[in-house]
């Protein structure tokens, strides 16, 4: 890892002209370091060299000090006879490593070797004092000896590529990775072998530096014969090739490592007299494989375990068991079937087409881990198979090849229950392996005709047909043995999966079908004008089809050799992989650098694709309804994450190419628009099965339908948007510039019919009220409202809300008549129209309640009636005490028309509440406080601190009135409060100065009398204990009394127990105490009373 870094280092600094460090003088354009290798300085604790070899072939050495790094072009041009331009273009120096990677730091001298592309070179570097670099031999591997390595101009041969190599510890055994591209002699098709070569140093040959002695070209011999690796694999680029990587000495014994620059890590290891492939995997994403080590062994004489790092996985190690398990034999199928020396089918291939395709190291890396002993939640393909699955599938087979020879199926469920046929679920189940294997089975005889032709081959057709026919007996087979039906009640995530791969296979289908048009459309208008756009335009399935096959074919050891499409539409399980490339390589097959009207076009092909799978996939589920299982918890493969991704891609490209397509031809425009309707429904039925699924599993949901709908109303918005739009343009064409509203309501009616069914199936209510609002249309509204009415409230209360935000409020009353119930709940939350809706259902005494609370709310805002604006279609305006008394009015006129059991308390405390709403105005006024709002009910207890702060004699009164006007309740729990009344009430009059004028003028009684009726204690005494006195909920003597002697239980210790107690501790009482209680008494027996004399009495 340390040496790709340093590589990168020096390619970007060497890259720089204006670098003051390093400055290279290129000769060529394209060159780039292609491997770099890095020691310490003997002697030295801070230095360190580095040799780096170009493409070129030019060799550099560099120097790291602290201070600067200096450079020297060791060699130039490190491969003889290639000076030449066009051959300094390729890649000819490969890559370089020490001979004894852990030398001594001690050791002065040092040797390096350099793989180029055809010999194996030896350098020697002399670490001090002074830096010196020669190349002591040079081993030629590809020429016409194949004594000395790789005999070339072989018939069949075109090129060789030495790609990578590795030394072994004691630098004498050498292992070279080696691709070799070939032409099959009988199809003329073109392939690339990969192989391994051993070599080793000569025996008895001094490779020593110091013996002066000439090495000479025959240092190096074969130690085994070339190892071929994989027989016949596609043909790539050379920038694939050169990104691969050689890593030898891991466990098991002789084994290697061969890493590719697309993130794949394959381990080939001779065993038994052939040679397997195991490549590495996780069942969840890791990324790419970033590079392969060994971990050190604990025994010498051993090797160690084989260690990958993943890009997202971090490191994981590859037991031993998991490479002899798991590995298997690398394809030998020729690309070309048609007379081809291989015609009979390889035992490879039979298990492969057995266990439905899945003996691949991919698959195979599952069971790895589960013989290493690690436990996995996740297990695909052949994962964790033993011995008695390897039986009871083995039976299966045997029994199904009886049942189409014979149609017979004696005694198969007991059979294949005694040997636990029935005991896994899911992808594991032999069952479901089965029907795999159907719909997986690779082609034996496939013509080596290639391109779009090949798509339009009937064989294709001719072995997808075969295989849906088969899966159909198997399905015959399922059910006249009775395992159909202990899969439907025990094994129904198996059945799903069964029955899912007729589904899928149904869908691919068509899609050749599709294909098959789409190519004879193609050649029929290859001779037209428009043929070449065309041609641009065309093509985007294909490109589909053949990103898709590349990611199995990639994947997939025992799929190398064969062609995109044809693992396409043979991998008829894996066609989930079709939306992974949608979601990840849409602008690749659409054309996002074609012209706005190709890339159209293309939008236009792949979504045609993809709706008519879908639509194939939903017409077998409803033709095999009774096959399948109980839906509960089941999730549909059309329903999974990867599927929805896809969509959701290609969706919102094309809701972006209509924003775009403003000035295009109306004809593209409304091809794509119906594209996009039916990518919507797709969509959005997908989500709605993942959701159900979820929810009875009883899941986490939240996100899901967050998602859903947010993506819902966002697509919904776009086709409401061209709907407009396309109704415009159709209008205009149409009337010829004479205005017809009704035609244009009947093409708006039309165009928006597949949206609207659409909005109504997935609960899009802001589409559906657009629509209904645009055609002005209340009985499609009243209509819509009827069928989607739910549990909270459904399109109901949609409309409710958007009515109540056009303060369009007679129309909502109005739909009262129809929805009584759901504009009644609705309107709880607005009960300043619940009142309205509870008179019109005749709901009196409810609506008396409800017009209490409004008139009392502290809201200021509030939907009344007035006289010029009859239709309610203002805003809420402010409410004045007047509106309030008005509302309360009416209160009591509904309680009375509903003559309810307690409906009489009710208009008292009504009207109670009148005579405070009528105070709470008269002492607003009396204070005169422009702060305050004048509108607003006040409670009562504010009210009474109000009067208290405002230390006039009406106010003092006003008091005592809101006191005689709560409840019972209020009087009790703000006693309190009421004392201090009567200490106010007592200090509104000087009682002092009139004992005096009393005395001094000689008052007659009548005079007296006619003074204390003028003062404040008589006249609170007379409203809250007089004889004429009216209070609500009881009175004021059960809270406190006026006399001592009126008490129940006289408390000595409460002196402020009554009134009269109260009085007894004002600080005039001393001087003018019988005044006072005789202004109280007088007060109490009411106005006409005349006091005994005794009490008439003045102080002295």
């Amino acid at each position: 890892m340390a040496t790709a870094s340093f590589a990168t280092m020096l390619e970007s600094k060497s890259s720089d002209s204006r670098d003051d460090l390093i400055e290279i003088d290129y000769s060529v354009e394209h060159e780039h370091f292609t491997s770099l290798i890095v020691s310490e300085v003997s002697g030295t604790s801070y230095e360190c060299i580095g040799i780096a070899c170009q493409s070129n072939g030019d060799l550099w050495c560099f120097r790291f000090t602290p201070m600067a790094i200096f450079k020297e072009k060791v060699y130039h041009n490190i491969v003889d006879g290639c000076s030449n331009q066009s051959q300094m273009n390729k890649v000819y120096a490969r890559s370089l490593l020490w001979r004894f990677e852990n030398a001594s730091l001690k050791e002065s001298t040092r040797e390096f070797f350099l793989l180029t592309d055809r010999e194996v070179q030896c350098w020697t570097v002399v670490l001090n004092p002074d830096i010196v670099i020669t190349r002591l031999w040079t081993h030629e591997i590809v020429n016409s000896d194949g004594d000395l390595g790789i005999k070339k101009d072989l018939a069949g041969q075109k090129h060789i590529w030495l790609l990578d190599m590795q030394v072994d510890d004691r630098g004498k055994e050498f292992t070279i990775l080696v691709a070799t591209l070939c032409k099959d002699r009988v199809s003329s098709s073109n392939y690339t072998q990969y192989s391994l070569l051993t070599m080793q140093c000569k025996p008895g040959l001094s490779l020593s530096v110091d013996n002066g002695e000439s090495v000479g070209d025959r240092v190096l011999e074969k130690k085994a014969p070339l190892q071929i690796v994989i027989p016949k694999a596609r043909v790539e680029d050379d920038d694939f090739l050169f990104s691969m990587r050689l890593r030898v000495g891991g466990k098991p014994s002789g084994s290697a490592i061969i890493l590719s620059g697309d993130g794949t890590a394959t381990v080939t290891n001779y065993w038994r007299g052939s040679t397997r492939l195991y490549q590495f995997d996780l069942p969840w994403d890791a990324g790419k494989v970033l590079d392969a080590s060994v971990f050190p062994s604990t025994e010498d004489t051993e090797e160690g375990s084989w260690v990958v790092l993943t890009e997202k996985a971090g490191v994981w190690a590859i037991p031993e068991k998991a490479v002899l398990l798991g590995g298997v034999e690398p394809p030998e199928r020729s690309l070309s079937r048609k007379g081809s020396s291989n015609e009979g089918v390889s035992e490879e291939e039979k298990r492969s087409q057995a266990f439905g395709g899945n003996l691949v190291p991919r698959r195979a890396s599952s069971e790895a881990w589960g013989a290493g002993d690690r436990q996995r939640s996740a297990l695909t393909g052949i994962a964790q198979r033993t011995a008695q699955d390897e039986e009871a599938e083995a039976l299966l087979a045997q029994l199904f090849h009886e049942f189409l020879l014979s149609s017979e199926v004696e005694s198969s469920f007991e059979k294949l229950k005694r040997k636990g046929a029935f005991e896994k679920e899911g992808e594991t189940n032999v069952f479901a392996r089965m029907s795999k294997s159907i719909v997986d089975t690779l082609a034996k005889h496939w013509t080596t005709t290639r391109g779009a032709e090949f798509v339009a081959s009937a064989v294709i057709s001719s072995l997808l047909l075969d295989k849906q026919q088969k899966h159909q007996k198997y399905l015959q087979f399922l059910a006249l043995s009775k395992c159909h039906e202990e899969l439907s009640s025990k094994q129904r995530n198996c059945l799903l999966t069964i029955m899912e791969h007729g589904e899928k296979l149904s869908a691919i289908i068509k899609l050749r079908e599709l294909q098959n048009l789409l190519s004879q459309d193609r050649s029929n208008e290859s001779g037209s004008p428009t043929s070449h756009s065309r041609n641009q335009a065309a093509g985007s399935l294909w490109n589909l089809i053949q990103l898709v096959g590349e990611k199995a074919r990639r994947n997939t050891v025992l799929l190398m050799d064969r062609e995109n499409a044809e693992v396409f539409y043979s991998k008829v399980s894996d066609v989930e992989d079709l939306f992974y490339c949608l979601s990840n390589h849409l602008q690749y097959i659409v054309g996002s650098d074609q012209s706005f009207l190709v890339q159209i076009q293309r939008a236009n092909e792949v979504s045609n694709a993809i709706t008519t799978l879908i639509q194939a996939v939903m017409h077998y589920r409803d033709e095999h309804q009774t096959w399948y299982p109980s839906p509960e918890g089941l999730t549909p493969w059309n329903c999974q994450p990867v599927v929805r991704s896809g969509l959701w891609s290609l969706a919102s490209y094309i809701m972006q190419l209509l924003k775009e397509a403003a000035v295009i031809d109306m004809s593209f425009k409304l091809g794509l628009y119906s594209q996009l309707q039916g990518i919507t429904n797709v969509l959005l039925d997908s989500y709605t099965g993942a959701i159900t699924a979820k929810i009875e599993r009883a899941e986490e949901h939240k996100g899901l339908v967050e998602e859903y709908c947010r993506r819902r109303d966002e697509i919904l918005s776009a086709l409401y948007e061209q709907t407009k739009r396309i109704v415009d343009a159709r209008y205009q064409d149409t009337s010829k510039g004479v205005e017809d509203l009704e035609l244009k309501e009947a093409i708006y009616r039309e165009s928006s019919s597949p949206v609207l069914s659409i909005a109504k199936r997935h609960e899009g209510y802001q589409t559906l009220w657009l629509i209904c609002y645009d055609l002005n249309d209340t009985g499609l509204l009243r209509n819509l409202m009827h069928d989607s009415i739910g549990p909270k409230g459904g399109f109901c209360n949609f409309v409710f809300k958007q009515l109540i935000q056009r303060c369009q409020y007679a129309k909502l009353l109005r739909l009262g008549e129809d929805f009584q119930e759901e504009v009644a709940n609705f309107l709880k939350e607005h009960k300043d129209l619940l009142w309205l809706h509870e008179i019109f259902l005749n709901q009196f005494a409810s609506a008396s309640e409800t017009l209490h609370v409004v008139a009392l709310s502290p809201d200021n805002g509030c939907v009344l009636l007035n006289e010029d604006e009859p239709e309610l279609s203002q805003s809420k305006r402010e409410v004045s005490l007047e509106d309030r008394r008005r509302l309360l009015n009416l209160s009591i006129i509904s309680a009375v028309a509903g003559r309810g059991s307690d409906f009489e308390m009710k208009t008292k405390r009504i009207e109670a509440d009148l005579q405070i709403l009528k105070l709470q105005e008269e002492i607003m006024k009396n204070l005169n406080d422009i702060r305050l709002d004048i509108n607003k009910p006040l409670p009562a207890g504010e009210l009474v601190e109000m009067c208290l702060k405002g230390k006039s004699r009406e106010l003092a009164l006003q008091a005592f009135e809101v006191f005689a006007w709560t409840n019972a309740s209020f009087r009790s729990s703000n006693r309190t409060l009421l004392e201090e009344c009567w200490r106010n009430a007592a200090d509104q009059d000087d009682w002092v100065a009139l004992c005096q004028a009393s005395t001094s003028e000689g008052w007659s009684d009548e005079v007296t009398i006619n003074f204390l009726k003028e003062t404040i204690l008589f006249k609170a005494a007379n409203r809250c204990y007089g004889p004429e006195a009216v209070t609500y909920d009881g009175g004021f003597d059960e809270v406190l009394p006026l006399q001592k002697e009126d008490m129940e239980f006289p408390n000595l210790k409460d002196r402020a127990a009554s009134v009269e107690g109260i009085l007894m501790q004002h600080k005039v009482f001393p001087d003018a105490g019988k005044l006072m209680l005789t202004a109280v008494m007088m007060g109490k027996e009411g106005t006409n009373a005349i006091p005994d004399e005794e009490d008439m009495g003045v102080d002295s």
